[in-house]
């Protein structure tokens, strides 16, 4: 039955998979460590020093650039996220288990890394702890979607502009003004809305803490130091607070 073919995933936590596999964990793992020293090994190249605000910054353009890719995802298979959360519920139910836990220690083949299905899968566990991402006309679904596809470009622009110092000091201050700030924002009224809509009465006060409120942190806690940063690109008129 067509349902029955969206409700299966490219994997399953207790189903044994053929050839060699990797836990999801360790491939967004790998993707954001390879991501970051990329940058920050060819700038202690360049320079032969490092800078701990620059490593702070590319290991969070590292993580949003990762991050963006889910929410491509997010956008290519809403169906699927709908039926995967009504199983991650299902299954959380009846195995007492946490979705986020097992999703990221399942283990998948090496031929199925980029898939779209699998990673949509994320936003399928995540729904446990806010339901937003399974409804295409809330807020914390439409802003996930808008930063996948309007914030790579950018983030990668002044990613390697943080590197090479390919922009003007001031230019690259603007960018990330523009960028930084709408970070910080549109996160905190994520916050917001999910208060406001009461998604916190759902689940406990140990995953509001953990899901909501510490994995989100970064896009306002890095957004506000890469602010920082801007403003200072922009007085200063050169990369000298990049070290």
């Amino acid at each position: 039955m067509p349902e029955n073919r969206l409700h299966r995933a490219p994997f399953e936590p207790s189903a044994h998979q053929p050839g060699l596999t990797i836990p999801t964990a360790l491939i967004a793992a790998l993707v954001v460590t390879i991501l970051a020293l990329l940058g920050i090994g060819t700038r202690y190249y360049a320079d032969g020093d490092l800078n701990a605000i620059y490593c702070l910054l590319s290991l969070f353009f590292s993580a949003n650039l990762l991050i963006c890719y889910w929410e491509v995802c997010l956008f290519l298979r809403p169906d699927h996220v709908e039926m995967r959360t009504r199983y991650w519920r299902e299954r959380s139910s009846i195995t007492g288990r946490t979705p986020a836990r097992e999703f990221l220690l399942a283990r998948v083949p090496l031929t199925r890394i980029l898939s779209p299905t699998l990673w949509a899968d994320v936003w399928a566990a995540y729904s446990h702890y806010d339901g937003s991402y399974a409804d295409r006309r809330t807020f914390g679904y439409n802003a996930d979607i808008a930063n996948g596809m309007v914030t790579p470009v950018p983030t990668l622009i002044l990613y390697a502009a943080y590197t090479f110092e390919l922009l003007p000091a001031v230019l690259a201050g603007i960018l990330g003004v523009m960028l930084f700030w709408q970070w910080t924002y549109v996160t905190s009224v994520y916050w917001a809305s999910f208060f406001v809509a009461n998604r916190h009465a759902r689940i406990s006060r140990r995953e509001v803490y953990t899901y909501i409120c510490a994995i989100n942190s970064p896009w306002v806690l890095c957004a506000l130091l890469g602010l920082y940063v801007s403003v200072r690109l922009i007085l200063d008129g050169n990369y000298s607070v990049l070290g």
